[in-house]
């Protein structure tokens, strides 16, 4: 998602590492010739990354791209690290599902980095288009108007319809359309489609504070809008023929209100360099492990 409740003094911070998985490629299928298995063997995966801020890591360090708010300690990179892949990453803080096809500021158009070749593609996208950024500032700024009810949820659904859903509902169709011009650019990769951690307690219990400054009544329903979210995130993986990765249960337990010392998601204030209410290095880790399960789940083309 783009880089939340962010001032201009954090902005300017990141624009200047905890186990590795254990997996491995699988070679030839049943059949292939020594021949073949031994130029299977020097074939390098080409992977390629798409997607917006919580692919991208902003202010993890090392930032090795202050264009995007790239980290070298992101998903995608420890993901390809831990399968061997040679890894083309173009994910960007702020990308939307438009960005797949247009350039971003001076950050070219992410599909320009596919072809042909490309034998994976990873995308964490759908929560800018939705303006969870701008969903998450205005629950803050209603918060005090009733911190023990849930001033957000009435704002969003005061007209009689859910104004988060309708988004949702309204990015369902953006998404499918980049799964389908991921298959015509590079119609024999494996495309994984990569679902949003847990941020917010996964029972409902808030942690109200100057550091998370939400309604009590506010988390539960948040909770339920990233759900709503990663269902559809899955539902057009399955339809457009793609994989879905869940990052949500691998993360239950380590959202913003955890301490500090078993907290994956940041707090509104981070107190480990991350975005707001963005996987820290930890939370991309976790990411990481469950991507390169799924990468590392069957054979790849060749």
């Amino acid at each position: 998602m783009d880089k939340l409740l962010v001032n201009p003094g954090t902005r300017r911070a990141m624009a200047v590492s905890a186990t590795l998985l254990t997996a491995g490629f699988a070679l030839a299928a049943a059949g292939t010739t020594g021949a073949d298995a031994a130029a299977d063997s020097t074939h390098q995966r080409s992977y390629v990354a798409l997607g917006d801020s919580y692919a991208s890591a902003p202010l993890i360090p090392t930032q090795i791209d202050a264009r995007c708010l790239r980290s070298n300690q992101n998903y995608p990179s420890l993901a390809a690290e831990a399968t061997g892949a040679a890894l083309t990453d173009v994910s960007c803080a702020g990308a939307t599902t438009a960005h797949m096809r247009t350039a971003q500021g001076s950050a070219p158009a992410q599909l320009d980095a596919l072809s042909r070749s490309t034998d994976a593609v990873t995308v964490t996208i759908g929560g800018n288009d939705i303006g969870f950024s701008a969903v998450l500032r205005t629950c803050a700024s209603v918060s005090a108007s009733d911190p023990d009810g849930a001033p957000c949820r009435a704002h969003f659904t005061g007209t009689g319809t859910d104004a988060i859903t309708r988004s949702v509902r309204q990015t369902a169709p953006k998404v499918a359309q980049v799964l389908r011009d991921i298959h015509r650019r590079s119609p024999h990769a494996r495309v994984v489609v990569v679902g949003y951690p847990d941020l917010f307690p996964d029972d409902g219990l808030g942690c109200t504070s100057a550091a998370v400054p939400l309604a009590a009544g506010d988390f539960s329903y948040l909770r339920d809008k990233e759900k709503e979210l990663n269902t559809m995130l899955a539902r057009q993986a399955r339809r457009h023929g793609a994989s879905y990765v869940d990052t949500y249960r691998p993360t239950v337990g380590h959202d913003l209100c955890r301490p500090t010392d078993t907290r994956w998601i940041e707090t509104f204030a981070p107190e480990r360099p991350a975005a707001p209410v963005h996987p820290n290095a930890l939370g991309e880790k976790a990411m990481a492990r469950a991507v390169g399960r799924a990468l590392s789940s069957s054979s790849w083309p060749r």
